[in-house]
């Protein structure tokens, strides 16, 4: 019988489990980082509560809405910084400071329209959040399970700004409306109930 278990934080090619140099840069936002490190040493399929402010601030949209920004961040822009999905959230990490400036910017945007872009919740300083394990399940995933989608690889990964991310919520939320071919109801129509005639 073969041992088939996953070395943690091997430097691997799989993009879903976070390497040894992106562990050290999440352990990094904590105030202990080497008992971060030991513990998913010990335990890889542990998620962590980190605070956000000091490395990273992160955003956290719906899943839906959040995968179009990430479609809007990889087709047309710059790429993103790691991206995880926890409890049907997506979480975008973000430059430091992204938490406070954001929330502003997304209200001007958003100035004279209704709903187009759904709540985002911005995690900066003060705040935490809790992250995925660094290593996949062996489980095949199902939508609502905790993953990396961009695990980090890299002790000083790229973190898009807030205007990066306002540019892909907007984007993401014009791409999400839709035109349609039919005329609007007509309101004043008169409709008849038919079910109960004889």
């Amino acid at each position: 019988m073969s041992d088939t278990r996953i070395e943690p934080f091997s430097d691997r090619s799989d993009v879903c489990g976070v390497t040894a140099d992106g562990a050290a840069w999440l352990a990094s936002a904590g105030t202990y980082p080497r008992s971060t490190l030991a513990l998913w040493e010990e335990c890889p399929d542990a998620p962590v509560v980190l605070p956000c402010g000091a490395a990273f601030d992160v955003v956290s949209a719906p899943a839906i809405f959040g995968r179009r920004m990430l479609d809007r961040l990889w087709g047309d822009g710059p790429g993103s910084g790691p991206v995880a999905m926890f409890r049907g959230r997506m979480l975008l990490f973000a430059a430091p400071g992204t938490a406070h400036r954001l929330p502003s910017l997304l209200q001007w945007e958003e100035c004279g329209r209704t709903g187009a872009i759904p709540p985002l919740l911005c995690h900066g300083n003060g705040d935490a959040v809790t992250l995925p394990a660094p290593l996949p399940t062996r489980a095949a995933p199902t939508p609502f399970d905790s993953r990396w989608l961009v695990a980090p690889d890299t002790r000083h990964p790229w973190l898009p700004g807030p205007e990066i991310l306002l540019w892909a919520a907007v984007r993401a939320a014009r791409a999400a409306v839709r035109i349609s071919i039919f005329p609007p109801a007509d309101q004043d129509a008169k409709v008849y109930d038919v079910s109960r005639r004889r």
